[in-house]
């Protein structure tokens, strides 16, 4: 007899299969999942039909994929207050995570028109640059650039080298508390560098913050650029 009971489609058959995976907790939020053709050839189907699969799971919001770079499990964003008091390692203990920094580079230069201002110092005065990348869980959630005046920290350079927290830095070199004076947020496109650490696809939203930190007689201390991960990261301002 002919069997007449009806088939489920293979691309639903995979999307349930991968998401009892992610029920299971095979893959933790942010992982990448097995590219395409390894789906295919486990499944043993086509591209086309796990391509399928995957987008039944990104409507449902489990998975987020990027041009070029695959599939990746959806992460809670990260709530990152900005106030008067912005403290990289507080913000992300207060949200459950487990902060991180990556020092990337840390060099003397001159400063910039721009920076200068913000520093409230001559054009081409020396100033420490400090970049690197700031984590969750593991995860790369933006990059940053602090700049400080060496004229007003001339110790500050080598107190960065020492210690990756720009608050602990400070506090050794005499500023042991400071306020955020302004904040720029602007809406930007991943370049290359930067979609290269946070693990984005270059032309990605990301959101920059620009900011300027004063020491308690009001004098710019840190003129702080970051660039977050659109999707991982919900920014709110605290009066």
């Amino acid at each position: 007899m002919r069997d007449t009971r009806k088939k489920t489609p293979m691309w639903k058959a995979i999307a349930e299969a991968l998401r009892s995976d992610l029920a299971e907790g095979r893959y933790d939020p942010g992982d990448k999942l097995p590219t395409e053709a390894a789906l295919a050839e486990r499944f043993g189907v086509n591209r086309h039909t796990v391509r399928h699969g995957l987008s039944a799971l990104v409507d449902e919001g489990l998975i987020r994929t990027r041009r070029g770079a695959g599939a990746f499990v959806a992460a809670t964003p990260t709530d990152y207050p900005i106030g008067r008091r912005v403290r990289f390692h507080e913000n992300l203990i207060a949200a459950g995570r487990r902060p991180e920094k990556r020092v990337l580079q840390i060099e003397g230069r001159s400063s910039t028109e721009g920076e200068a201002k913000a520093l409230q110092i001559a054009t081409r005065r020396p100033v420490c640059a400090y970049q690197g990348l700031s984590l969750a869980d593991g995860q790369p959630i933006a990059i940053f650039e602090s700049l400080f005046p060496l004229d007003r920290l001339p110790e500050i350079t080598d107190a960065l080298s020492e210690i990756s927290s720009v608050t602990e830095a400070l506090q050794v070199v005499g500023i042991h508390d400071y306020t955020r004076a302004s904040t720029r947020l602007t809406a930007v496109r991943a370049t290359a560098t930067q979609a290269l650490h946070l693990h984005l696809s270059e032309g990605d939203p990301l959101l920059r913050s620009s900011g300027v930190n004063v020491d308690n007689t009001g004098a710019p201390i840190e003129y702080g650029r970051t660039w977050f991960a659109g999707d991982r990261v919900t920014l709110t301002l605290e009066t």
